[in-house]
């Protein structure tokens, strides 16, 4: 017969951890960094109670530090649900459009706080104690890097175009090429654009043949702008034909009337990656001739959703006093994000979107460095071919490795709802993490979620 003594230490309650010791754990202790001690604590507390109760009833209950951690985890994610969660991307996709596209520069971000917890000098001249204009900073950079004689920003590259049409075309004819008369993210549709502006739309040539004559022919008394689109996804091929920007824009100089370019990826100085050597930068368009350019803030510019709309200086200024320029501009914290990357545009330092190009032997190390890590059978180093995203280069992949690992729909879906939440793709049978979209310093706590989806 056994003693009370004995008793006690066979009860399998003891087996469970303390909440300091559990705390202690690196799985435990990375939830702390993410959600705070106290929330971590209050669900371990909720979790070690759960697991004494099923004890004591004789039933199964989570005992070990990792299936514990696990079980917060998923609690503290259902408690958050509903708030914006940072995710890994592993897609390979860069601008991935249902991800926040591009990520900011972690010096950048570490920037914003001080000038988001408390007053700026947004509209304010420190220097004269009077109010001064919210893009006095961030037009000048523009200028300086794309030779644009005026620059604005609004809130997204739409609002850029709905302002310049409303401003220049209201009650007037744009023409355009009807190969170019795309839709756009979120189902928003050119020809819409330019009836929400004011705008007639007057098409010109057909799905895909366009010639310079088509414009010549087409403007009238009421023209106000010859516009050119970006297709973004959207390409035709075979048997077709498009006007360049250069031969528009000496068009428009010829008969009056202003060009302007949808340029969509706020690509602001020619880049030297391969997949974008057919993407004309904003200034070389504007150096074509262009009166006007539009782009996105957030694509390939590397910085915050918004709407850059540069050019001729009167242009420009025309669209600065409209009543709508008031409804569309841009916040602090997208003013604040922008400065912040257009000067390492200035500077020429690294962007995040340039991890998409890594030297292949530091790479392939890293991938090493990963199958080591993740210590399981199977995980392999494979080719894969990255993208750009955002509607930049949809046909122009970056070729490169990844790795694949011996799982499939089960661990894709528990690494997507872990804490941090991971998204990768499946190929042939296999989960595939593409690295070149992760941040090297983001290694150490991925490796963590891949490993407790794949003990779960």
């Amino acid at each position: 017969m056994s003693s009370p003594e004995n008793k006690a230490e066979d009860d399998p309650r003891r087996r469970l951890p303390s909440v300091d010791r559990a705390l202690a754990e690196p799985a435990l202790a990375a939830l702390v960094s993410l959600y705070g001690r106290e929330r971590v604590t209050i669900h371990l507390r909720r979790r070690l109670e759960e697991a004494r109760a099923a004890l004591l009833a004789g039933k199964p209950a989570v005992l070990a530090t990792g299936e514990l951690a696990e079980a917060v985890s998923r609690s503290l994610a259902d408690e958050t649900q509903g708030g914006l969660r940072r995710v890994f991307n592993a897609t390979g996709i860069f601008l991935h459009t249902n991800l926040g596209r591009a990520p900011l520069p972690a010096t950048v971000a570490a920037g914003l706080g001080p000038l988001l917890d408390a007053a700026c000098d947004l509209e304010f001249d420190l220097d004269t104690g009077r109010r001064g204009r919210r893009d006095s900073r961030v037009a000048p950079l523009l200028v300086e890097l794309t030779g644009a004689a005026g620059a604005l920003v609004v809130n997204n590259n739409a609002a850029a175009l709905l302002l310049a049409l409303a401003t220049l075309a209201a009650g007037r004819d744009v023409v355009v090429s009807r190969g170019e008369l795309v839709e756009i993210g979120g189902s928003f549709r050119i020809p819409d654009i330019l009836r929400a502006a004011g705008a007639r739309l007057v098409e010109v040539g057909t799905t895909n043949r366009t010639r310079l004559g088509d414009y010549a022919r087409a403007i009238g008394p009421e023209t106000a702008l010859l516009l050119k689109v970006h297709p973004s996804n959207y390409r035709i091929r075979g048997f077709v034909a498009a006007v360049e920007a250069r031969e528009l824009a000496a068009l428009g100089r010829e008969r009056g009337v202003p060009v302007m370019v949808d340029e969509g990826s706020g690509l602001l100085r020619r880049h030297p990656a391969p997949q974008l050597d057919d993407h004309r930068s904003m200034a070389e368009l504007l150096a074509d001739g262009c009166d006007l350019v539009c782009g996105s803030g957030d694509k390939l510019l590397g910085g915050p959703q918004a709407g850059l709309l540069l050019g001729r200086e009167d242009l420009v200024a025309r669209c600065r006093t409209h009543p709508l320029y008031r409804a569309l501009r841009a916040d602090r914290a997208a003013f604040a994000a922008l400065e912040g990357v257009l000067r390492l545009h200035r500077a020429g330092a690294p962007l995040p979107i340039d991890r998409m190009w890594p030297d292949p032997a530091v790479h392939r190390e890293r991938l090493e460095r990963w199958r080591r890590e993740l210590g399981m059978e199977g995980v392999e180093i494979v080719a894969a071919d990255a993208y750009l995203g955002g509607g930049a280069a949809p046909e122009a992949p970056i070729p490169g490795e990844a790795l694949a690992l011996p799982a499939g729909d089960r661990v894709q879906q528990l690494l997507r709802r872990g804490v941090p939440a991971v998204v990768s793709y499946l190929r042939d049978g296999r989960l595939v993490l593409d690295l070149r979209t992760v941040a090297p310093e983001d290694d150490s706590e991925l490796v963590g979620a891949v490993r407790r989806a794949l003990a779960s």
